[in-house]
C-alpha cells in the first residue's frame, strides 16, 4: 500500500513538472514581441485617452464677411486630482482608507503627507491667481464648485455600483440617468446607513472621466497674462494652459434671427450625430439654437473634436487630429442689411420705429435673399445671458417675422388676383367694373376711398385694370375675385409660393431648416405640411371676394410676397428664394415657368409702375422725388394696409436698364397706411440697393 502512494506521488510530481517545464520552453522559445504586445495592450487599457475640442465652422455673408466665429481664448485649468485636496471628504477617506491598512500608523503618515503636499501646491496655486486681479475668495468658490460637481457624480456612480434598490430603476424606465441625485443619494443612504462606509466606496470611484479631467478655472485676457501663466506654473503638476474657442459675432444683433446663436448643448442633440463618439456633444459643448443658420447648418459648422490616447506610462500611443468645421457662407449682404435696420429704427425717419417689421431684399436674377429684417432683434454676443429677457419680451425678438410670422396680405396681393382674372379668361385689361360713391351691398368689402372720402373710384377715371391696380380699388379686386374658381384662384397663389414654405433645406443629409409658417390660402388652416396643391383645404365660394383684397382667412409671409414680386418682376419664372450660398455654384436652381402670357404681365407691369410713377398711384406722393430715374431705375410697386389686423405693407420691385433688379416686401405691425408706413421704408432700402450696386449704374462690390 506504502509503495503505491509512493508511486502515484511521483507521479503527480513528474506531471507538474513535465507542466513547468513545457511552459518554460514556450517563454524561451516563443518570440518575445508576444508578450510585449501584452503588456502594450495591458497598458492601454490602463491608460487615459484625452479629448481634444472642435472648432466650429464660421458663417459669412455674400462676400465674405464674417457673421460669427470662434475666437481663442485661453484657460488657466486645474485638474480635480489637486483640486481635491481642498474637499474635507476626500481628505477624510484617504485617511480612513489607510487606517483600514496593514501597516495603519505607516500608511496614515504618508496618507497626510499627501495632503499636506496637495494643500501646499494648491495655495500656492491660488496665491499665483490672486496675482491676476482675482479675488481669493472667488478662486476657492470656483475650486468648490468643482469639488462639489465631481463628488457629487462619483456619489452617484458608487450608488449605481452597489446594487440600486430595483423600484426605482423601474420607476425610470431602467434609464439610470434619468434617476434624480436626491432620490439616489437618499437609496445610498437607507442601504449603508454607515457614513464611513459610505465614504470609501465613493472614493473607489476614481476612473471616471471627471476625476481626471482638466477644469477651467482663470481666463488669460491678455498676450502677458498667457506669458507670465506659463511661467508661474511651469512646475506645477495638475495646472495646463489650454485654448479654449468662444462664438463671438462681429455684427452683435444685425441679421440675428438668421445668424442664429450657440448655447448648452442638450441630451437631445446627441441624436445628430448618433454612433459618433468625436462628433457628439460634451459636458461643456455648444451647438445651435433653434432657429437661424447655427442650428440649421450645425452638421457641417460642429466638426469634429481630435483625440489624444495615452498608455499607463503616460506615453503618447495614437492620435486622431480634430477636424475643423466648414464654414456656411449666406446670401445675404450684411452691409446693405445693416443700412435697412438703421433705417427701421431711426426714429428721427421712421415714426413707428418702435414697432414690430420685417422687409426682405431678393435678388430677382438669381433668387438670392440679400437681406432678412426683423425688428426687433437682439444682441447674439448677450443672448445667453439675457435670454429670459428676450424669451419675456411681448414683441418677441427671437422670431424671425419675415419666415415666422403671417399676415393677411391686403392689397399687396391684387396683382397676383389679376393675373388670375385675366389668364382665366374672366375679365380683360379694358373691362371696367364700376366704383360708385356708395357703400358696397351688405357681404361685401367697402372701397377706401368711399369709407375715407366718401367718394368712388368711378368718379376719377374708368376702373379697369390699370386704374384699379393704381388706385387700388377694393369693389374691382373683390368682384374680380368673387368670379373666378375657387380652386383656380388657389392654384394661382399657390403657383406663386403661398400656401406653402419655400425657403428650401439646408443641402446636407439632416432634414433641418429655417423655421417658417407655410401661409394659408384656404377657409380653414391646413393640418398638414403642403407640398403639393391637391393638400390645400378648400375655399369657399363667399371667402373669395375677401381674398380679393388680402383679407379674410388669407395669409402669407413677407418672404412669400417678395418671391411673389421676383416671379412677376422676371417675367413669370417662379424660383425657390435662397439663403445659403450652394456649394457648386453652377447646379442649377428650381424654377418654374408660370406660362404667363406677355400681354397679362404687360398689364400688371403697366398698373404697378402707376402706383409709384403716375399721379394718382398710391404711392406716388412718397416715391415722386425719389431721382432713381437718374440712376436708370424704374421702380414698379403695390401699397397694402390691413384692418382686421393693422399691418401697413409695400411690394414690389426695381428694375434698371441692364436688366438687373431687386424685389422688395416691407410690413408694419400696427401701420395704418401702406403708402405711408411701409412706403418710405420700401423706398430707403432700394436706395440702398442702387448704393450697393445690385441695380443702377454701379456693380456691387465683393470683398
Amino acid at each position: 500500500m506504502y509503495g503505491k502512494r509512493i508511486k502515484v506521488f511521483i507521479f503527480l510530481c513528474a506531471v507538474f513538472l513535465l507542466a513547468f517545464l513545457l511552459r518554460l520552453s514556450q517563454m524561451q522559445l516563443r518570440d518575445k514581441s508576444f508578450y510585449q504586445d501584452k503588456i502594450h495592450k495591458l497598458k492601454i487599457q490602463q491608460g487615459l485617452s484625452r479629448l481634444l475640442r472642435t472648432v466650429r465652422g464660421r458663417i459669412l455673408d455674400r462676400n465674405g464677411k464674417i457673421l460669427a466665429a470662434d475666437e481663442s481664448r485661453f484657460m488657466l485649468h486645474i485638474n480635480y486630482r489637486l483640486t481635491c485636496f481642498m474637499d474635507e471628504r476626500v481628505r477624510q477617506a484617504k485617511l480612513k482608507k489607510a487606517a483600514k491598512q496593514r501597516n495603519a500608523s505607516i500608511a496614515m503618515a504618508k496618507a497626510q503627507e499627501e495632503i499636506d503636499k496637495g494643500l501646499k501646491d494648491l495655495q500656492q496655486v491660488i496665491d499665483k491667481c490672486v496675482s491676476f486681479g482675482l479675488e481669493r475668495t472667488e478662486i476657492e468658490d470656483k475650486i468648490e464648485k468643482i469639488n462639489n460637481r465631481v463628488w457629487n457624480l462619483r456619489t452617484f456612480v458608487a450608488w449605481r455600483r452597489n446594487e440600486p434598490t430595483a423600484g426605482i430603476i423601474e420607476k425610470y424606465r431602467y434609464k439610470i440617468a434619468d434617476v434624480p441625485f436626491s432620490q439616489a443619494l437618499a437609496d445610498f443612504e437607507k442601504k449603508f446607513p454607515d457614513a464611513d462606509r459610505r465614504l470609501l466606496l465613493i472614493d473607489k470611484v476614481d476612473d471616471i472621466a471627471e476625476a481626471n479631467k482638466n477644469w477651467p478655472l482663470l481666463e488669460l485676457k491678455t498676450d502677458d497674462d498667457i506669458f507670465t501663466a506659463q511661467v508661474e506654473f511651469m512646475d506645477i503638476s495638475g495646472v495646463e494652459i489650454l485654448p479654449k474657442a468662444q462664438r463671438i459675432y462681429p455684427y452683435d444683433n444685425i441679421a440675428a434671427q438668421t445668424v442664429g446663436w450657440v448655447g448648452a448643448a442638450r441630451p437631445a442633440d446627441d441624436k445628430l450625430f448618433a454612433g459618433d463618439r468625436l462628433a457628439g456633444y460634451l459636458d461643456d459643448d455648444i451647438c445651435g439654437r433653434e432657429d437661424g443658420t447655427e442650428y440649421v447648418c450645425e452638421t457641417v459648422l460642429r466638426g469634429k473634436r481630435g483625440e489624444v490616447v495615452y498608455d499607463v506610462d503616460r506615453r503618447e500611443i495614437s492620435r486622431t487630429e480634430t477636424q475643423f468645421g466648414e464654414d456656411i457662407s449666406l446670401t445675404i449682404d450684411i452691409e446693405l442689411q445693416k443700412k435697412i435696420e438703421n433705417c427701421f429704427t431711426d426714429c428721427g425717419f421712421n415714426a413707428n420705429c418702435k414697432a414690430p417689421m420685417a422687409g426682405v431684399v431678393i435678388d430677382v436674377a438669381t433668387g438670392d435673399i440679400l437681406a432678412l429684417v426683423s425688428m426687433p432683434d437682439f444682441d447674439l454676443n448677450r443672448v445667453r445671458s439675457d435670454y429670459a429677457v428676450f424669451e419675456s419680451d411681448p414683441h418677441k425678438p427671437l422670431i424671425n417675422r419675415v419666415l415666422n410670422r403671417q399676415y393677411p396680405p391686403g392689397s399687396v396681393i391684387k396683382p397676383l388676383i389679376l393675373i388670375a382674372g385675366l389668364e382665366s379668361g374672366r375679365i380683360t385689361a379694358g373691362e371696367v367694373i364700376t366704383c360708385p360713391a356708395q357703400p358696397a351691398p351688405k357681404g361685401w368689402p367697402d372701397c377706401w376711398v368711399y369709407n375715407r372720402y366718401h367718394t368712388g373710384h368711378s368718379d376719377k377715371w374708368h376702373n379697369n385694370a390699370h386704374n384699379a391696380i393704381k388706385g387700388s380699388c377694393n369693389i374691382y379686386f373683390s368682384h374680380l375675385a368673387d368670379r373666378i374658381e375657387p380652386m383656380v384662384l388657389q392654384g394661382w397663389l399657390f403657383d406663386f409660393g403661398y400656401g406653402r414654405k419655400i425657403l428650401p433645406p439646408f443641402a446636407d443629409t439632416t432634414a433641418r431648416n429655417f423655421r417658417q409658417m407655410q401661409g394659408q390660402i384656404s377657409n380653414n388652416p391646413p393640418n398638414v405640411t403642403v407640398a403639393r396643391f391637391e393638400q390645400v383645404p378648400p375655399l369657399d365660394m363667399g371667402e373669395r371676394r375677401y381674398f380679393g383684397i388680402g383679407q379674410g382667412n388669407l395669409r402669407v409671409t413677407p418672404l412669400q410676397v417678395a418671391n411673389a414680386m421676383a416671379a412677376i418682376a422676371r417675367g413669370g419664372l417662379y424660383k425657390l428664394p435662397q439663403l445659403v450660398i450652394k456649394a457648386d455654384a453652377n447646379a442649377p436652381s428650381d424654377s418654374t415657368a408660370l406660362n404667363i402670357s406677355p400681354q397679362t404681365l404687360d398689364t400688371i407691369r403697366d398698373g404697378m409702375s402707376a402706383v409709384v410713377n403716375e399721379d394718382g398711384g398710391t404711392a406716388y406722393d412718397v416715391f415722386a422725388g425719389a431721382g432713381f430715374s437718374m440712376s436708370g431705375v424704374k421702380v414698379y410697386g403695390k401699397t397694402g394696409s390691413t384692418e382686421v389686423e393693422e399691418n401697413a405693407w409695400f411690394a414690389g420691385f426695381a428694375e434698371d436698364s441692364k436688366g438687373r433688379s431687386v424685389a422688395v416686401a416691407v410690413v408694419v405691425e400696427g401701420g395704418q397706411h401702406g403708402a405711408t408706413d411701409a412706403g418710405p421704408l420700401a423706398r430707403q432700402m432700394i436706395r440702398f440697393c442702387i448704393e450697393a450696386g445690385y441695380i443702377g449704374p454701379n456693380q456691387p462690390k465683393t470683398e
